[in-house]
């Protein structure tokens, strides 16, 4: 397992029954590891309380911060707030089982787990489909970025630009359809 993915692993066998609390800074060198590049920056705090019982285990995952993003309009960086929590149930069976979200069975004698992957998939569903600059979405944006994008749109041509150009054969086709 990759060295930074190791301070994820959680040794519950030394455990004693009840609640205990782990708690996890993340950055974007844990995003590289699932090679990850959406993030160009992060700063996200994970906690997870892990709820231990005679035959099962209950995490609560929470994940809080920010990640450096660029606008999907302009382009423009910024740090987008992300919050998520999830809650997985740990329980013992004959064979190692993740397929479902909510749901871990580790073998019996297992005794520790990683919780690694359940971080990276909660901030990356945190993120919104489409990134908005916050100064976008207030009408606040720039005037450079404003103009710059007018620099790069499209000309608008009209129609008699266009039918000037036209060839006259196509002209003598026109006219049979009207």
């Amino acid at each position: 397992m990759e060295k930074r993915l190791k301070d994820f692993e959680i040794a519950f066998s030394g455990l004693k029954l009840g609640e205990h609390q782990f708690d996890f800074q993340i950055d974007a060198t844990f995003f590289e590891v699932f090679d990850y590049q959406d993030f160009e920056k992060a700063d996200l705090q994970a906690k997870m309380k892990l709820l231990k019982r005679e035959t099962q285990m209950a995490l609560h995952l929470e994940l809080e911060g920010k990640v450096w993003v660029p606008c999907d309009l302009t382009n423009e960086m910024f740090w987008l707030p992300l919050s998520a929590d999830a809650e997985v149930m740990v329980k013992f069976g004959d064979d190692f089982d993740d397929s479902e979200e909510d749901l871990l069975i580790l073998p019996h004698g297992e005794h520790r787990f990683n919780v690694a992957q359940y971080f990276y998939e909660m901030a990356v569903l945190a993120k919104p489909l489409k990134v908005v600059h916050p100064d976008v979405e207030a009408g606040k944006m720039g005037q450079e970025i404003l103009e710059r994008l007018e620099a790069l749109s499209p000309e608008e041509h009209s129609n008699e630009e266009q039918s000037e150009d036209t060839d006259p054969r196509w002209d003598k086709l026109k006219d049979l359809l009207n």
